[in-house]
């Protein structure tokens, strides 16, 4: 039986794509170098295919608790900021600690950082809902877990570089890894959502998971010669809806067009 706490968790899965996916995509046009803005634009593309994919099952389940007739598209560009449920960090701008402004440069060690922190969870996450009760999760995720390991490749290869690379990038990858690793907190924090889904077998609490994430993380910051961050207390709450100031620019820019033209087809 499809529950409210089922379609919620589908459409957390689904935010988490396509905003990083809409991140990661402002590289393209201005990658560091040509392979990598290539490289980035084609990890843009595998999230919003995840993403896509997420939306078109919870349309599914929203019809069978609700009646209702929706496409992925209603859930990306007709929803308001506080029905967005991706974690906090995919939000955030590619700036960084050591710009002034969240509109300066681009700094390529925070996009870095963010796709190791984020592929690194979701190596572990897939491959646990390869195993969920929900059927058509279990197919989505067998696709998204070669994409993600691609992923995390990419993003463990360059950490390594940045981290073992020159004074500049070390410390470039020191400070994107202090920024953001607070924000990881979150990837962890327990909800009713949660419980619902673990005790379906639908998918894990993704807390169970944090051991393996810090083993894999903490291998990778040790080889690449940085420092794991402090523990913080706080703990970011965009799976909840309450989002940081960013998030609303990156909708504006995402949804503007559909909104201008509600209905349009191309």
């Amino acid at each position: 039986m499809t529950t409210p706490q089922h379609l919620s968790y589908v459409l957390r899965l689904a935010d988490n794509a396509l905003i990083l996916g809409q991140r990661n995509a402002e590289w393209c046009g201005h990658g560091p170098v040509l392979e990598e803005d290539i490289a980035l634009a084609n990890m843009s593309l595998d999230l919003i295919g995840q993403a896509r994919l997420l939306y078109s099952h919870a349309a599914t389940l929203d019809a069978q608790l609700h009646g209702t007739t929706k496409t992925e598209d209603d859930y990306a560009y007709f929803r308001a900021e506080g029905e967005f449920r991706n974690y906090t960090m995919s939000e955030l701008p590619h700036s960084g600690p050591l710009s002034g402004t969240a509109r300066s440069d681009r700094d390529y060690a925070v996009t870095v950082v963010r796709n190791f922190l984020y592929s690194t969870l979701m190596g572990h996450l897939w491959t646990a809902l390869m195993q969920s009760t929900d059927e058509h999760l279990a197919a989505i995720a067998s696709k998204s877990i070669k994409e993600t390991r691609y992923h995390l490749h990419h993003a463990s290869d360059w950490l390594i570089r940045f981290g073992d690379g020159t004074e500049e990038s070390h410390g470039r990858a020191q400070a994107a890894l202090d920024y953001l690793m607070p924000y990881t907190r979150e990837f962890f924090s327990v909800d009713d959502v949660e419980r619902s889904i673990a005790v379906s077998g639908i998918g894990p609490l993704t807390a169970t998971l944090e051991p393996l994430w810090h083993e894999d993380v903490n291998a990778t910051i040790a080889e690449a010669t940085l420092n794991v961050p402090a523990d913080v207390r706080h703990v970011s709450t965009g799976k909840l809806g309450e989002h940081s100031e960013h998030m609303g620019f990156l909708l504006a820019e995402l949804q503007s067009i559909a909104r201008q033209h509600p209905g349009a087809t191309w």
